[in-house]
This record gives structure tokens, sequence and C-alpha cells, in this order.
């Protein structure tokens, strides 16, 4: 499928969610294939390869009380995380991702000496902004909900004296393969994550929440060593530069809201939902 093709689902799929949500009642299959223009088994067809389930179930993980179903049902702690074959050093296991963290000298810098690629690509998400080193993908964000110009200065601002290269075919692999749910070999993308001691210890956390299952803030607290410190990790959490790749989506809050999302409540909704269908599927 080509990346227009693929833009096109994408697109799709975004205002089928807004629709949904912004119906109190779950919307018939006749109701959104309507509204998209599409006979209901073409519109059923495209909705599931990208959801894994149909509209109907869909909306089920997308309703506003499935974050206290998942905190109770799918609550995972990141002790079980490592019994279950990631490392307990937080570097996840070579089937899944690689990651190089920068020295506290290196981040100090600001950027300062380093050569970071750019681009816009199509995601199941919306529109999403990568950028990366020559050592990995080192930030994904996602402008459905800040739009482009916000979410470019964003990730800019992260590392101000960077040189800034604007180069989508040179990240363009990792990023096929970060978005796509079937790739079996996402060893291929390496993240190169650049942030304070804490940061990093509070990201590397939320790389051992298996996908479908949520955590909240209080448990990577106590994770990192800073059980007291649940305010500063719950900003480290929001400061994640890589979405989607690093899970800051599945950090909860222990009465079961949802908390923040730096890219928007909206798409944190949509990714939980996104991963609890195919997790179930």
């Amino acid at each position: 499928m080509s990346d227009m093709q693929q833009g096109y689902h994408f697109n799709i799929m975004r205002r089928a969610i807004e629709l949904i949500d912004q119906n109190e009642d779950p919307l018939s299959l006749e109701e959104l294939s309507r509204a998209m223009d599409m006979s209901p088994a073409h519109f059923q067809r495209l909705f599931t390869k990208w959801a894994g389930v149909s509209p109907k179930k869909f909306q089920q993980y997308l309703a506003l009380g499935h974050a206290k179903a998942l905190l109770h049902d799918h609550f995972t702690t990141l002790e079980t995380s490592d019994a279950v074959g990631l490392s307990g050093s937080g570097r996840l296991h070579d089937l899944f991702l690689r990651w190089e963290a920068m020295s506290p000298g290196e981040f100090a810098k600001r950027g300062e000496g380093l050569t970071i690629y750019w681009g816009w690509f199509d995601s199941p998400f919306g529109l999403s902004l990568v950028m990366g080193t020559d050592k990995g993908i080192c930030g994904i964000g996602f402008a459905s909900e800040t739009g482009t110009e916000d979410a470019m200065q964003d990730l800019t601002s992260r590392w101000p004296k960077a040189n800034f290269v604007e180069d989508p075919l040179f990240l363009r692999p990792w990023v096929l393969a970060a978005y796509n749910s079937e790739c079996n070999d996402l060893g291929k993308v390496p993240i190169y994550m650049i942030g304070s001691a804490l940061q990093i210890k509070v990201w590397e956390a939320l790389m051992r929440i298996p996908s479908g299952q949520v955590s909240t803030y209080s448990e990577i607290a106590r994770t990192v060593g800073s059980p007291r410190a649940v305010r500063a990790v719950g900003t480290a959490v929001g400061r994640n530069p890589v979405s989607w790749l690093i899970p800051c989506h599945r950090a909860m809050r222990k009465s079961g809201g949802l908390g923040g999302y730096h890219w928007g409540l909206p798409v944190k909704r949509a990714l939980l939902a996104y991963e609890s269908a195919r997790a179930q599927a």
C-alpha cells in the first residue's frame, strides 16, 4: 500500500473516530458509513483493517469509561513486565526496540553539534512529525490537536542548538517500521533518547508497560525509586519526546482518570483504544 493510500485511509479513520467521539450513543455501521460517503461493507473492511476490530467493537474501547476498565483489568506492575523478558536495566529485549541515551554532558549541550533530521508522515493517529539523528529516532509528535506549527515549535525547542535538516527519506525506513502494526522486526527502529537522568529512567519504565495494558504515575514513581515524586514523574512522562514508541499514553492516574497527554487527550484515547482492540482481537 502506498503512502498516499495509507494517508487516505488514516484520514477516514480519524474522521470516524471524531464522529464516534461526538455522539453519546453508539453509532451504527450504516450511520458511520453514510457519514464517510461509503458503502457499509467497504467502510467496515477499511476500519477493521486499521483497528483490528469492527467499528461497533471499537466504540467500546473508545468510550470514556474504558480507561477505568483498563486500570481494573489490565494494570501491570513493572516488575511483572521484567519477568516476561524485558531487562531490569531498562533496555528492551533485542526483539523489541534498541536505544542509546544521551550522557548528562551531551544533554546539557541542548543539541549543540547535533544534526537532527525531520519530516512529516502519516500515522494511524494523524499527521506526525518525526525527528531523528544518525543513531535513531529522537522525536515523534502528533499534530491533529496541536497543529503543525505548534508541533514543530514544540520538538525543535527541546534541542534549540541543534542543526535541523528536513530529510524524510532518511527517516522513512524507521518510520514505516514504527507504524507498521504487523512488523515483527521493531529492532530496526533505534531510539536516541535525549533527556535528563530522571527523564531517562521514567521513559525506560514506560517501555516496560506491555501493549494493551496500563500503569499509573505512582507505580512508575515507585519503580524509578522516587515514590514521593509523583508530580515530577508525571512531568517527565509528559516530556517524553518519542510518542507511540515510548508509550506515555499507557500512564494513568490511580483514580482511573486519563491524566494528561502532551499531544491532546483525544489522541491518547485513540492510542489506548487502538492498542486495546489489537491486543484483544
